[in-house]
């Protein structure tokens, strides 16, 4: 993705890595000022780098020298399964108080929805196709265990170090507290597989620029497990938040755009957050500043005659239609 290029770090792209090592500065500096920081003051300090802003780069479609070679991953009869409608499985987001919370925080009633639209489902995989992400799997609020569990086996594009320790760990995981009831939509990099739970198009194309990122990568084992390590969300978060943003300036979509400054900077702002308020128990007040931010990027972006002549939005663009499983 050029991540890496300066022109993407004088863009903005790389201002979660800025954050990442802003963190550890303050830790080698001792616990007298990481201790005297009062809340508001980490509030303030949140609001500051959160408005370093996710200042879109120029945008490069597929994942690079290290893309495109499939040879490693699992056979999938379809790139998209889409889990059967269940009237109580449906109405969880407002009965698990992590998804009505999630819906608070962002102030989106989409999110965990677990009704995803045509719209959100043809801009995802517009994005997948255009990206050259074809051995990606795409779950739409289905849960399926058996599926995650052969992907894990059999993806070769990630080391068997990693997949049978943090890759076991994570599938775990999705089987034992469903996202079909408990929402959360996310990328496994271990089984190369994207969960969606929100009718979003921002948070879609999120996820699906985690993989976009995840398979430009020539480490992928190693920048999978780097995920857990404090802080570092922070940076592939800004990444993926990134492309996405980059991706719907690109294509021409300015309304989408505007709607994913006010839903990616809020999201962006509970990972800074819970980084830096966790101990105060106050991490959730990350997202004001990330809100403030959003409506503010938001209200910078120009009108489509400005700065799209020519149509280049998905409309455009011929694709394959994709077989979906009930």
């Amino acid at each position: 993705m050029g991540s890496d290029s300066i022109d993407s770090v004088k863009n903005g792209k790389s201002h979660g890595l800025f954050i990442f090592f802003a963190y550890f500065t303050m830790r080698l500096q001792g616990s007298r000022f990481q201790w005297c920081l009062t809340p508001l003051k980490k509030l303030c300090l949140v609001g500051t780098l959160i408005f370093s802003g996710c200042a879109t780069a120029p945008y490069e479609y597929g994942t690079g020298e290290y893309g495109g070679d499939n040879s490693g991953s699992p056979y999938m009869e379809n790139q998209v399964i889409m889990g059967t409608p269940n009237k109580l499985l449906d109405a969880s987001d407002w009965v698990w108080p992590g998804s009505w919370m999630a819906k608070l925080l962002l102030w989106n009633k989409d999110i965990d929805s677990h009704e995803i639209s045509d719209e959100t489902m043809t801009s995802v995989m517009t994005y997948i196709e255009k990206n050259d992400l074809s051995d990606v799997q795409v779950l739409v609020n289905a849960y399926r265990p058996g599926n995650q569990w052969s992907r894990l086996f059999k993806n070769k594009e990630i080391p068997a170090g990693w997949r049978f320790t943090l890759g076991i760990l994570t599938t775990s995981l999705y089987t034992i507290m469903p996202g079909r009831f408990f929402g959360g939509d996310n990328y496994n990099p271990y089984t190369n597989t994207i969960n969606l739970y929100s009718d979003d198009v921002a948070i879609s194309l999120h996820e699906a620029a985690h993989a976009k990122d995840l398979n430009s990568r020539k480490y992928k084992g190693l920048n999978a497990a780097l995920y857990v390590l404090p802080g570092a969300p922070l940076y592939y978060e800004a990444v993926a938040t990134s492309d996405a943003l980059s991706y719907l300036e690109r294509e021409c979509r300015y309304d989408d755009e505007k709607h994913a400054y006010r839903v990616l900077h809020p999201a962006y702002g509970t990972y800074v957050g819970g980084l830096f308020l966790k101990q105060s128990g106050l991490s959730f007040l990350g997202v004001i500043p990330g809100h403030i931010s959003g409506a503010i990027a938001s209200l910078g972006v120009k009108d489509k005659e400005d700065r799209c002549p020519f149509s280049m939005g998905s409309d455009s663009i011929e694709t394959e239609n994709r077989p979906l499983t009930p």
